[in-house]
């Protein structure tokens, strides 16, 4: 039984295999995707090899409590802005092993969207252990013609390309 859609797997695998290739491990924090991620990342045998773990900070208390994300940036941005991601990612490196983390905050839907932040915005971050904590990169996506399972659909993938290893 296939649990996950294929897309998800096949992802997951080459970054799996790419980090075992690297000697790298990979940590994800993540809230629209609830663990989607995750999930993907643990359907390959052998995912602990290289894979740290996961927190699904899908409330701001737990991205506060479990990542350090401030209140501040929370009520100054929102739970969907650049800088959450940014403080996610850094707190899942920080409270992690993993060399490589990769966060990820949006609106699912159909509920939630916000002026500036319609239905369909996911924000990412990726942090890598001895860079700057200041260069943290990141990026927003807005999957706007997508229903819920599709914004968290694409959102995984785009969460998995980013935590493939940099050439």
């Amino acid at each position: 039984m296939i649990l996950l859609p294929q897309p998800l797997i096949d992802l997951a695998t080459r970054v799996i295999e790419g980090h075992r290739a690297a000697g790298t491990r990979i940590v994800v924090a993540e809230s629209c995707t609830g663990g989607l991620v995750a999930a993907a990342l643990t359907e390959v045998s052998g995912a602990s090899d290289v894979f740290d773990g996961a927190w699904v900070t899908y409330s701001n208390q737990a991205k506060v409590t479990e990542l350090g994300v401030s209140n501040e940036v929370l009520d100054t941005f929102g739970a969907v802005s650049i800088a959450a991601a940014w403080a996610m990612a850094r707190g899942a490196l920080v409270n992690s092993s993993a060399d490589l983390a990769v966060s990820i905050t949006g609106i699912a839907g159909p509920g939630g969207a916000t002026p500036g932040k319609p239905v369909g915005t996911v924000v990412f971050a990726r942090a890598m252990r001895g860079g700057d904590s200041n260069e943290i990169d990141t990026d927003i996506r807005y999957f706007a013609d997508e229903d819920r399972s599709g914004v968290r659909f694409q959102a995984a993938l785009c969460a998995l390309e980013l935590l493939l290893p940099l050439p």
